[in-house]
């Protein structure tokens, strides 16, 4: 791959990692409501769920999802119906803040919620099999190609999720009443259902 085309994906890569969508809401809560160190297991799950997104497009699996509409509709769905409720969740939970409060179980359980957020975005998918062709030149080895353009998008990524989380652990820290964090719960909780609102109107 060419450094101009690498330098035209690297710009693409940002774009789409810094476009609002499910994955942003979900680094944003999650730094909200658990601070930058409690966000680490939440991006670590968005980033994971998004390479095994990138593997399954690269392994060809990917054209099944954009071919069959039920299949697409079924995963948009149930991936809508799960971030709506991490929001009822979220706006539902205790207003009290323990900002020391992070046991193992809970850091699992960020990292499960964020890991489904990105596997069940069958948009996400869906662009990505649009996308990664675009940087493809079939007359050479593909796998070297694969592996820079995988790379290219997961690291892009990490580095705006962990950016996002970080911006929200900042105001995270100006609000720890519980008053305030009953509008805290509501906000972020709300920016969830929001995203699984968005996610239920992708189309192919």
């Amino acid at each position: 791959m060419s450094l101009q085309l690498w330098l035209t994906l690297l710009g693409a890569s940002l774009l789409i990692s810094l476009s609002p969508g499910a994955g942003a809401a979900t680094a944003i809560n999650s730094g909200l409501q658990h601070g930058f160190k409690g966000a680490i297991p939440a991006v670590a799950g968005l980033i994971s769920g998004y390479g095994t997104q990138l593997l399954v497009v690269a392994l060809g699996l990917g054209t099944l999802v954009a071919a069959s509409p039920t299949a697409f509709n079924a995963i948009k769905y149930l991936g809508a119906l799960y971030l709506v409720y991490l929001g009822v969740t979220t706006i539902r939970s205790n207003a009290s803040l323990a900002l020391n409060d992070i046991e193992s179980l809970k850091k699992r359980q960020r990292f499960l919620q964020a890991y489904v957020v990105n596997i069940m975005n069958p948009k996400g998918m869906v662009f990505l099999l649009a996308l990664i062709p675009q940087f493809l030149d079939l007359s050479k080895p593909q796998f070297v190609q694969l592996i820079v353009i995988a790379s290219t998008l997961v690291c892009v990524d990490w580095v705006v999720m962990t950016g996002y989380s970080s911006l929200a652990s900042t105001v995270r820290q100006w609000i720890i009443n519980p008053k305030g964090r009953m509008w805290l719960n509501r906000l972020s909780g709300t920016a969830l259902i929001v995203a699984g609102l968005v996610l239920s109107t992708a189309t192919l």
